[in-house]
């Protein structure tokens, strides 16, 4: 297909292709753009001419995507969302008074141990924007660069994600649960206990593991798995009363309660400490306002490693930015635009 002149394009036939890909069918597409159907219709005759290709076959009483059009759907989706937050954009930004969700892909482990910190920055400095935390499952992670092309981050340890934009907010270290009437095991583990006794494991599969899980398997230690969970919170309830161990951060150990049924003990091997990082898409590197996000949430991940004694997992400025947050106005919050003149005058 030659090049597409952009403006020979309706953005309006966007929104009707995304409209009918989500739905598969004209009427309920039509629906639910508040349209009438003859109308839906002709814009589906614009994109198959455009494309070449029918789109919405006919099967039954109903219809499916064509194989182009099962590709085109998460590109659609794509483009709507850089679309969407490129119209979006002020001249000044201004976190008081801006409305919009800041969408986190990130584990229970990172919402439980920062997200209260995150919260607590974001209701006092933008009070009109809702943080919304999604849990970044395997498949979300694999194809991550399209995923963050629609979300503002991934909170996540070194060793998943590569290639992309990234700044360290935090460290942690691994300790292993035990339950508290495990007689197998004394006031210390060894290491022949990893391998003899059963685990509660997270994120266990060919594509999906924790950090430490991997490192045990590359000190040729590989666990007896016999639950697998996707939350890191579980943990501690599927050790208690059992055989099984399993592995926590410390972080997250230290906060679990009283007559929780489980012990912590320190891990028999050595493990490499945990380093967790927010990434983004890179065409968010120098936009004013994303900048302003990663610096609140590098504040509130800050004041974690300042209530523990710690230093910063990361100097200022190690975001990527190179300078994209120097629109700063100190006086009132407000975020200019590169290039743009303040409105503001002495």
């Amino acid at each position: 297909m030659p090049p597409v002149k952009l403006a020979s394009l309706d953005l309006n036939l966007l929104l009707a292709l995304d409209a009918l890909l989500q739905h598969n069918s004209v009427t309920r597409a039509a629906e639910a753009m508040g349209l009438s159907q003859p109308a839906l219709s002709a814009s589906l005759s614009r994109l198959r001419r455009h494309f070449d290709d029918p789109l919405l076959v006919r099967v039954g009483n109903g219809s499916q995507l064509s194989p182009l059009a099962v590709q085109l759907r998460e590109r659609v989706r794509i483009a709507l969302a850089s679309v969407e937050h490129a119209f979006s954009a002020e001249p000044d930004f201004s976190p008081a008074s801006r409305v919009r969700d800041v969408s986190v892909l990130t584990s229970d482990y990172a919402t439980e141990v920062l997200g209260g910190r995150v919260a607590a920055q974001l209701s006092s400095q933008a009070p009109r924007m809702r943080l919304r935390f999604a849990t970044n499952v395997p498949l979300l992670v694999e194809d991550a660069e399209r995923v963050l092309a629609r979300n503002d981050f991934m909170v996540m340890p070194h060793g998943t994600l590569v290639d992309l934009p990234h700044v360290d907010l935090f460290r942690d270290s691994w300790v292993v649960l035990v339950a508290e009437d495990n007689t197998a095991v004394g006031e210390r583990l060894e290491p022949r206990h990893l391998q003899e006794l059963p685990w509660v494991a997270t994120y266990h599969g060919a594509h999906a593991s924790t950090p430490a899980a991997r490192e045990l398997r590359t000190q040729g230690l590989e666990p007896q798995v016999q639950v697998v969970v996707e939350h890191f919170l579980t943990v501690p309830a599927l050790v208690a009363g059992s055989g099984r161990i399993g592995l926590l951060q410390r972080r997250l150990a230290a906060r679990l309660p009283a007559g929780s049924g489980v012990r912590v003990l320190e891990p028999p091997v050595a493990l490499s400490p945990l380093v967790e990082a927010m990434w983004w898409h890179p065409a968010f590197t120098r936009d004013v306002e994303h900048t302003w996000l990663r610096h609140l949430v590098r504040r509130a991940a800050r004041s974690l490693d300042d209530d523990d004694g710690d230093g910063p997992a990361a100097p200022d400025g190690a975001d990527g930015s190179d300078g994209a947050d120097q629109g700063i106005d100190a006086a009132d919050g407000r975020h200019q635009q590169p290039g743009m003149a303040s409105a503001r005058t002495s």
